[in-house]
């Protein structure tokens, strides 16, 4: 799955960070009554994050996707119902048309629920709280690459740390396949919520 995962993060990173700075422009020019401060770099942080997902999510199904088969090996029932053998995927192309045909675009964007509601909060805290932590640092060290080093790694660390749960939602609605109803129906993962609520009970 590292293809998937190379084509994805270019992409990603890139209209990350060019419409960071794009959105953080606007609301300074159009919005004078937040400030300069970091809540600046929340709200920017924050569309830019959804922005980003928007663009490339399918990339990140692909992804998962291909990290998560397993060729000839009998897979057991999980606590969450999610068994039998999944589909052997042969490359990116394979992911988007076998998912396409389950069901169309929407199932190219499976899991976009709990992905955009986790990424608003984490690249909008990830953003605030590397500024945050910025200004918090003596003059003298403005210049230390370790202590910038250092904010980002502590913004990263609890931007990530509040917002797992949702990646782990996410992941769940990704492999799960489009199966007809049975009597393991119960354990599927229909929506962000309810899919909380079901890892915790299972």
């Amino acid at each position: 799955g590292n293809g998937a995962s190379v084509l994805r993060i270019v992409p990603y990173a890139a209209l990350h960070y060019m419409t960071y700075e794009q959105y953080r422009c606007w609301i300074l020019n159009n919005a004078p009554s937040v400030g300069t401060g970091p809540v600046v770099d929340l709200l920017a942080g924050s569309a830019a994050g959804g922005t980003a997902v928007l663009c490339t999510y399918p990339l990140d199904l692909a992804r998962t996707k291909l990290a998560y088969q397993v060729s000839n090996v009998a897979q057991p029932v999980n606590s969450l119902g999610n068994f039998g053998r999944q589909p052997v995927y042969n490359g990116v192309k394979d992911v988007f048309k076998t998912v396409y045909k389950e069901g169309g675009v929407r199932s190219l964007y499976r899991g976009i629920g709990p992905t955009l509601i986790g990424i608003l909060p984490y690249a909008g805290l990830k953003f605030y709280i590397y500024e945050d932590l910025k200004s918090r640092v003596p003059e003298d060290y403005k210049r230390s690459v370790i202590l910038k080093l250092s904010c980002g790694a502590l913004a990263g660390l609890f931007g990530q740390t509040l917002t797992y749960p949702l990646d782990v939602v996410r992941r769940q609605m990704q492999v799960q396949n489009k199966q007809p109803q049975n009597a393991n129906d119960a354990f599927r993962i229909r929506g962000t919520f309810q899919g909380l609520f079901l890892i915790i009970r299972c």
